[in-house]
């Protein structure tokens, strides 16, 4: 159950609506580093979780405030349309000083929303819920939560930078605190569970006495040459606290892959349905 107000969770001002911008504002609402898609995987993540209430409100309670900042940047998109051009016979837009010109706008502004915002990024596309994570695993969630605020708060730096109108930027510093915030929830949640060194492997359930052991800490080498990089990742302890990494040249340890010879109503050619070499005809 959800309640609501009619008053926003943090006001949005617009000194000098600019429809290009609106248009840009678009990728915070449906873009793939969005609101909508934190908001449904917050919820999404809440509504299928298991174990400690605590988590299921936490993420519960963020889903929800994900839902104001939709509507907040809705409500700025809107304002930034204010006083649009509707046609290419008026004068604004005929101005390109006047940052209102119709083809640096999304025009489904204009055709489909009647100067409102829209489900979907600054390019038109509509938001694309394979973006939403909701893993069942409350650590590969977070983490997974923590690169979703990293690319949102880059976002909403670059929109910052973008813009020089006052009101827009105490809009976006607010979201960016929130997602300060955010980074800072989700890594907490993994320290509540026992750091990395008791989260590490994701899931922690399974025994790692069943996995490859020779395998688990190993960094592969591709290169040709066998040079190997120099990193935290090729040696010393590894960051669970429960292997050596190393690093392995790699090597094909499997087999030369042979399937069976097609169907004949499988529509493959004839040739292909057996496995030796088809005959070929003597030459005259």
């Amino acid at each position: 159950m959800f309640f609501s107000t009619p008053r926003l969770q943090y006001p949005v001002r617009v000194d000098k609506p600019n429809p290009v911008f609106a248009r840009a504002l678009q990728q915070a609402i449906g873009g793939v580093e969005g609101e909508i898609r934190v908001m449904m995987q917050y919820l999404f993540q809440s509504w299928g979780s298991r174990g400690p209430m605590k988590y299921r409100e936490m993420l519960l309670n963020t889903g929800t405030e994900e839902i104001g900042h939709v509507e907040m940047l809705s409500t700025a998109v809107a304002l930034n349309l204010e006083g649009a051009p509707l046609s290419f016979q008026e004068e604004m837009s005929k101005d390109t000083m006047a940052g209102a010109v119709l083809n640096g706008m999304n025009l489904r502004h204009i055709l489909s929303t009647g100067l409102g915002a829209t489900p979907e990024n600054c390019n038109g596309v509509p938001f694309n819920a394979s973006h939403v994570y909701a893993s069942g695993n409350i650590v590969a969630d977070m983490y997974a939560n923590v690169a979703a605020e990293s690319t949102g708060r880059a976002l909403a730096v670059r929109l910052y930078n973008m813009t020089d109108d006052a009101g827009m930027k105490d809009m976006l510093s607010f979201l960016i605190a929130r997602d300060t915030m955010h980074q800072q929830q989700w890594l907490a949640v993994i320290e509540d569970l026992g750091g990395k060194e008791a989260a590490l492997p994701i899931p922690n359930s399974f025994p790692q006495s069943q996995e490859k052991g020779e395998f688990a800490y190993a960094f592969f080498v591709h290169g040709v040459d066998g040079t190997v990089p120099e990193g935290r990742w090729t040696t010393g302890p590894s960051l669970d606290g429960k292997g050596q990494f190393e690093a392995m040249i790699s090597k094909p340890l499997g087999q030369v892959p042979e399937l069976s010879p097609a169907r004949p109503d499988g529509g493959a050619q004839v040739e292909q349905t057996s496995t030796q070499p088809p005959m070929t005809s003597p030459k005259n």
